[in-house]
């Protein structure tokens, strides 16, 4: 049995994007994380929903941009290692995505980290989001994906 809350199966994690779920940090903020698909084992890895350099979001509601097995950060660029969160390009060039812990058992993905608290699928609702996320900018870039 599995020490965590039960956050989606692995089959919800898609193939090329991500899966957005919300959850409580250790100060009761509401913060958006997603799942990702990854080569490494278990196969899944959990980040936080935005990128290092700026805090835009990886998803916003229809999947995270990726390619070749990383995210792309939707106003420079940067692309992030799905499995290890490292970013060797762009502005966030040199940073790292913080670790959010999950387990994958039984054919779902649980959240594990004492930090988080799982909240629901899905965005942060903007009566909940009561943290400096409220600040996040839309992307300006002209990348299309």
């Amino acid at each position: 049995m599995v020490d965590g809350t039960r956050v989606a199966a692995v089959d919800d994690v898609p193939e090329n994007g991500s899966y957005l779920f919300t959850a409580a940090d250790a100060y009761s903020r509401t913060k958006e994380l997603i799942l990702v698909r990854c080569d490494d084992e278990p196969g899944i890895e959990a980040w936080p929903n935005t990128c290092t350099h700026e805090n835009q979001r990886f998803d916003r509601g229809s999947g995270a941009a990726m390619r070749d097995g990383e995210l792309i950060c939707p106003k420079h660029g940067s692309m992030f290692d799905a499995c290890s969160g490292a970013c060797e390009n762009g502005e966030a060039a040199g940073t790292t995505l913080p670790d959010v812990d999950i387990a994958v058992a039984d054919g779902g993905v649980f959240l594990t980290d004492d930090e988080y608290t799982y909240l629901y699928e899905g965005a942060a609702r903007d009566d909940e989001d009561d943290d400096e996320d409220d600040d996040i900018p839309s992307s300006t870039s002209h990348i299309g994906f």
